[in-house]
C-alpha cells in the first residue's frame, strides 16, 4: 500500500468573498492534502463569520504577524486587497511557507523583485492565482499548440470585456494605482491574458493604448495591445470594464486550425471549440476533441498543481518567472500606451519608471496629491 499524502497546514489571509467562495472549496476538495488550521483578518466580525463557515479547529488571528509566530503554517494562501499583496508574501516566504496569492501578486517589477529576492533566501516559493491556466481544457490546448499538431501560431484575440458600475468603484481602493495597481489591465483582464501567453509563449513587442472612458478613477477604464510573439504570432488584446454584453474569449489561429473559448469567469471542456483548415482530414481533427476527464478552470484545479509541486520539491506553476512575465506584459502594456512608443521584451529594467509603478510617473496618469 501507498503511504497516505502529506497533509500541509495551511492558513489564510483574509476571510472575504473570494476566500469563502473559492479557496476554502478548493481546500476542503483537497482535504487530504490539506489541512485549514487557521485564518486572518482584522474585520472580527468577518473572520467569526468566517470560522463558522470553516468549521472546528481553525484558530482566528488579528495579525499576520502573530499567525505566523504561532501557527508557522506549510502554505498561506492571501485574499487581501493587492496593496498588501508584497508585503505579506514576503512575510510568509521569510517565515518559510509557501504562497497563493491572489492577482496581482504585485503592484510593479520592482516588487515582484523583492518577492523574487525573498523566494531565494528563505527556499520558499509564491505562486499567483492564475485559475485559468488550470483544468483540463487549457492543458489540452495548450498540448496541441505546442506540439505543433494544430500547426504554426499565426493570429490571436484575447478578449476581456466585462461591466463594472460607479458602485463597485465607490470601493475605496478601486481604481487607485496605490491600492489596485492599475484598472482592468491590472485588474480584470489579466487572468485572460495571462491564459494567452500560457498558450503562445514568450512574447516579444508590445504597442498599447489606453483611456479614462467613463469611470472617475486614477487608473485606466480601458485598455488594447497589439502583441507580437517570439513564435511570429501577432495578438490583440482587449482589457475593458465598459462593456454591457461581458464575455472572456481567446481565439488562435494555427495554420491548421482555429482554437476558440468562451467563457465568462471559468471554463470546462465544452467552452473549448477546434475548427480545422479546409485541408485537414477529418480523422485528423476528430483527434483534437477536448479530453474525457473534464476538468473545469478553478482555484481547486491550481491548489492540487501547487501541491503536487510541494510534495515533489519543485517550484510551483504560476511562480517565479512565470508570475513575472505576465507583471511585465502589464507594465509594457502601460508604458506603451502612456508613451505612444513600442516596448520590447526585457525593456523595462530597474532605473525605468514604469519598474518602479505601473504609471509610471506619467503626468496624465500618475496620482495627484490630495488636498
Amino acid at each position: 500500500m501507498s503511504p497516505p499524502p502529506v497533509r500541509r497546514r495551511v492558513a489564510v489571509v483574509g476571510t472575504g468573498a473570494i476566500v469563502a467562495g473559492s479557496h476554502l472549496t478548493a481546500l476542503q476538495a483537497h482535504a487530504d492534502r490539506a489541512e485549514l488550521v487557521a485564518a486572518v483578518d482584522v474585520d472580527e466580525g468577518r473572520l467569526a463569520a468566517f470560522r463558522a463557515l470553516a468549521g472546528d479547529g481553525v484558530a482566528g488571528y488579528p495579525s499576520m504577524a502573530a499567525m505566523l509566530d504561532a501557527v508557522r503554517p506549510d502554505l498561506v494562501l492571501i485574499g487581501t486587497p493587492p496593496s498588501l499583496h508584497r508585503e505579506q508574501t514576503v512575510a510568509a516566504l521569510k517565515a518559510g511557507a509557501w504562497v497563493l496569492c491572489e492577482k496581482p501578486l504585485c503592484l510593479s517589477l520592482a516588487e515582484y523583485d523583492e518577492i523574487a529576492a525573498a523566494e531565494d533566501a528563505s527556499g520558499a516559493y509564491a505562486s499567483v492565482v492564475f485559475q485559468h491556466r488550470y483544468g483540463s481544457g487549457a492543458a489540452h490546448a495548450r498540448e496541441l499548440i505546442a506540439s505543433g499538431e494544430l500547426g504554426a501560431p499565426l493570429v490571436a484575440h484575447c478578449q476581456t470585456t466585462w461591466h463594472r458600475d460607479a458602485a463597485y468603484y465607490s470601493v475605496p481602493w478601486r481604481g487607485r494605482w496605490a491600492t489596485e495597481g492599475g484598472g482592468p489591465t491590472m485588474g480584470h483582464g489579466i487572468h485572460q491574458y495571462d491564459l494567452l501567453l500560457h498558450l503562445l509563449g514568450e512574447w516579444e513587442e508590445v504597442r498599447g493604448m489606453a483611456a479614462r472612458l467613463v469611470h472617475d478613477t486614477e487608473s485606466e477604464d480601458v485598455s488594447t495591445a497589439l502583441v507580437r510573439f517570439r513564435n511570429g504570432a501577432l495578438a490583440t488584446v482587449v482589457n475593458s470594464v465598459l462593456s454591457p454584453d461581458e464575455t472572456s474569449r481567446i481565439r488562435v489561429d494555427c495554420a491548421d486550425a482555429t482554437v476558440e473559448l468562451t467563457h465568462l469567469y471559468g471554463h470546462r471542456n465544452d467552452d473549448w471549440t477546434y475548427t480545422p483548415a479546409r485541408h485537414v482530414a477529418p480523422e485528423r481533427a476528430a483527434a483534437w476533441r477536448t479530453p474525457a476527464a473534464d476538468v473545469p478552470s478553478s482555484h481547486t484545479a491550481q491548489l492540487g498543481a501547487l501541491l503536487d509541486a510541494y510534495d515533489s520539491g519543485v517550484r510551483p506553476p504560476g511562480s517565479g518567472p512565470d508570475a513575472r512575465a505576465t507583471l511585465e506584459f502589464a507594465a509594457a502594456l502601460y508604458k506603451s500606451a502612456f508613451t505612444g512608443c513600442p516596448v520590447r521584451a526585457g525593456e523595462i529594467r530597474p532605473g525605468d519608471p514604469f519598474h518602479a509603478a505601473m504609471h509610471g510617473g506619467h503626468p496624465d496618469w500618475a496620482p495627484k496629491e490630495r488636498v
